[in-house]
């Protein structure tokens, strides 16, 4: 890599953990205020601006995409997808229209259980995560089928079927929903509305995700599909 791509990808890399940083404030501080009922014009408009969020995602990490961004090197391929997915995470953040209302306020018992689902939520995506190169995610790796000349690349991607992946397909949408829907105190309708905009999204999204896993991994990922029956909620989807 020259100097400049090193740069950039290594900006890359601090901006995909400081807008990471910034959602998680934003949701267990800023979602978490009460506010009175704005009406249906900020719910628009918030699912609106998180489909042009989920839009890049689904899009950019199609095989087709790439291959019409011809004109970016191969190896900066994921970081220029990472810039525009953080940047977009951290527009969703600071354009978010308040939408107001509380839900519910769980106390006690009830409380502790939805905690307990938050934990289970972030250690679901902690073990999935675990078995993928952190490097890699951030854009920082490239891995060993993008690489170019000059680079360091990562090793191999694989197939993961191990921790996680053997209760779900997708064990880090699992995660997030158990997350998002585990907000207890309390569950205002921006956290409501966040909660079903962005696991309504990661539903619909699976079946272009898997096509392109199928696509990737071949006869692999049929077998692993036919070993872990469920895609993200065990027993219903």
């Amino acid at each position: 890599m020259t100097r400049f791509e090193r740069a950039f990808v290594w900006v890359g890399g601090a901006l995909f953990v400081g807008s990471l940083a910034l959602w998680v404030w934003w949701f267990l501080v800023w979602l978490s205020a009460s506010r009175p009922w704005a009406g249906w014009g900020p719910l628009a408009f918030d699912a609106a601006l998180f489909t042009v969020f989920a839009g890049h995602h689904s899009l950019f990490a199609r095989e087709g995409v790439k291959r019409r961004m011809s004109a970016i090197p191969r190896r900066l391929l994921r970081s220029v997808y990472v810039w525009i997915a953080s940047l977009l995470l951290i527009a969703v953040c600071l354009l978010w229209q308040p939408i107001g209302g509380e839900v519910y306020r769980a106390q006690g018992a009830w409380a502790v259980a939805l905690a307990l689902v938050q934990v289970a939520g972030v250690w679901i995506i902690a073990g999935a995560v675990r078995l993928i190169d952190p490097l890699e995610l951030a854009g920082i790796r490239t891995p060993d089928a993008e690489a170019g000349a000059g680079t360091t690349p990562a090793r191999p991607s694989a197939l993961q079927i191990a921790g996680p992946y053997r209760l779900v397909r997708h064990p880090i949408y699992l995660g997030w929903i158990l997350i998002v829907f585990g907000a207890a105190r309390p569950m205002t309708g921006d956290r409501l509305a966040f909660a079903v905009i962005s696991s309504f999204y990661l539903l619909i999204a699976v079946p272009w995700e898997e096509r392109s896993l199928t696509k990737s991994f071949g006869e692999d990922y049929e077998r692993y599909k036919r070993l872990v029956r469920w895609r993200v909620v065990p027993y219903l989807y």
